[in-house]
């Protein structure tokens, strides 16, 4: 799955700026796919359903969204990551005829999966009418389908397609979505989304299955990676729980509320959070077109020379470009976002009055961009980790991330309002700092790595 940036940089290179802010896009879209969609959806659905619907009606709508947004992540996150390997391995062994049987079986294995939990939820826990329920399962298991679908759609490197399909959706929805809430209120407006996702969902579907052409079969020849590759299911389990569980904890905090249905949420902290991630988007992209090309050159140089039996000092050669890559694009990322994140900060007071934000959340959005900062350049670390199959080490990262981020988000809850975002940014600021080490010390003994620690027939 690796190298995408290369077609998308393709992409910058018309003679002009509309080019370069082109291959911007798209990596943005590539990088942050259906959370961006949903938060610039959700967005514009609550600004034109407030002129239409109650207040009681918007949060009850925004709550269902945002529950089903997070629970789906962080169960679909196993099956996911484990699919993403096996697709890969496909792709890489030219197996590509069994790609509709991988997806079709894949979407087969989530919903089954997660109908319990979530069939569940919104029959005994949620207090709703009926017709919402049946929108908000509606909901779940779309969003849970396009989490799988994406990757597929992202390995076809087709970016046109995918950023019109995700306009597309994104505009159905939320013009959808108000019209539909004057006659049938949350109802309709769950149903309004629900058109948009299900026509990103179905088209990208259509996509893939129009990209390999052949018969649907042995939709479930990927079980056995879930035994061989069970670090990975690990990961996108907790990796995910950790990146929610900061707004989990403070659904708890005395200042939340127990909305219609009985959903506990916390607005002032979750729309605080959602608006800080919004200023990591540039750095997404830059991300994408950058490290995931001038370092996946010298990623491939390293093994191809290694495949070619070149000396040891080729290979020390090699190692050294590989990590002044990574300390270039850190370097690029640290100076893109570390302006973006300052200008945030300063700037908080008065972009929340021109936007009508509340004032309470000033404290927490700025503690929220810090923390957004760190848990960015934490995910790529992560990455660079997954390019060199060091699963183990990537657990660990995931499982301190999530150990951090409840231990310290428990301790800001208890210490009352004025400490409330304090909780992430530590675990964020904490977890980098321990990746950053262990990354770098897997790079320098990364020939011993490769040759020895990760060498089957060694290590037998």
């Amino acid at each position: 799955m690796a190298g995408i940036g290369f077609v998308l940089r393709n992409l910058t290179y018309k003679d002009n700026l509309m080019g370069l802010l082109a291959g911007f896009g798209y990596s943005a879209l590539v990088a942050t796919g259906p959370w961006l969609f949903t938060i610039l959806s959700l967005s514009g659905s609550m600004a034109l359903g407030s002129l239409f619907t109650t207040f009681e009606q918007q949060s009850t709508f925004r709550i269902i969204v945002i529950y089903n947004f997070a629970f789906s992540l962080v169960f679909s996150g196993p099956v996911v990551m484990v699919i993403t390997r096996y697709l890969a391995d496909l792709i890489y062994t030219r197996k590509v005829e069994h790609v509709p049987g991988t997806l079709l079986g894949g979407l087969i294995l989530l919903f089954v999966l997660q109908a319990p939990l979530a069939i569940g939820f919104y029959i005994f826990a949620a207090d709703l009418e009926v017709s919402n329920r049946i929108h908000g399962l509606s909901n779940y298991f779309l969003i849970t389908g396009i989490w799988l679908v994406t990757v597929f759609i992202t390995a076809l490197k087709d970016y046109k397609f995918i950023i019109r399909i995700f306009i597309m959706g994104m505009t159905l929805g939320t013009l959808s979505n108000p019209i539909l809430s004057m006659e049938f209120g949350v109802a309709g407006m769950l149903f309004g989304f629900n058109v948009g996702l299900a026509v990103i969902f179905f088209a990208l579907t259509a996509r893939v299955f129009a990209e390999y052409p052949y018969k649907v079969r042995r939709l479930f020849r990927f079980l056995p990676y879930f035994r061989k590759y069970w670090d990975l299911a690990l990961i996108g389990l907790f990796f995910n729980m950790a990146a929610w569980m900061d707004k989990w904890i403070m659904w708890l905090a005395p200042e939340s509320e127990q909305l219609v249905g009985g959903f506990p949420s916390y607005p002032n902290y979750d729309s605080a959070m959602f608006l800080a991630y919004l200023t990591i988007v540039p750095s997404m992209a830059s991300f994408v077109l950058s490290m995931e090309t001038s370092f996946y050159e010298r990623y491939l140089k390293y093994y191809r020379d290694i495949q070619k039996h070149v000396t040891y000092e080729q290979i020390v050669a090699n190692q050294k470009d590989l990590i002044r890559s990574i300390h270039n694009s850190g370097r690029n990322f640290f100076i893109l976002q570390g302006g973006i994140s300052i200008t945030a900060l300063v700037l908080a007071p008065t972009l929340f009055q021109a936007f009508g934000v509340n004032f309470l959340q000033l404290g927490m959005f700025r503690l929220g961009v810090l923390g957004a900062f760190y848990h960015a350049m934490l995910l790529f670390l992560n990455i660079a980790l997954s390019y060199f199959d060091f699963r183990r080490h990537a657990l660990a990262i995931s499982g301190v991330f999530l150990l951090t981020n409840f231990t310290f988000s428990l301790i800001s809850l208890k210490q009352g309002f004025p400490y409330y975002g304090y909780g992430y940014f530590a675990a964020t600021a904490v977890t980098f700092g321990f990746s950053f080490l262990l990354v770098f010390h897997m790079l320098r003994n990364l020939p011993f790595h490769t040759f020895i620690s990760s060498n089957d027939s060694v290590r037998g």
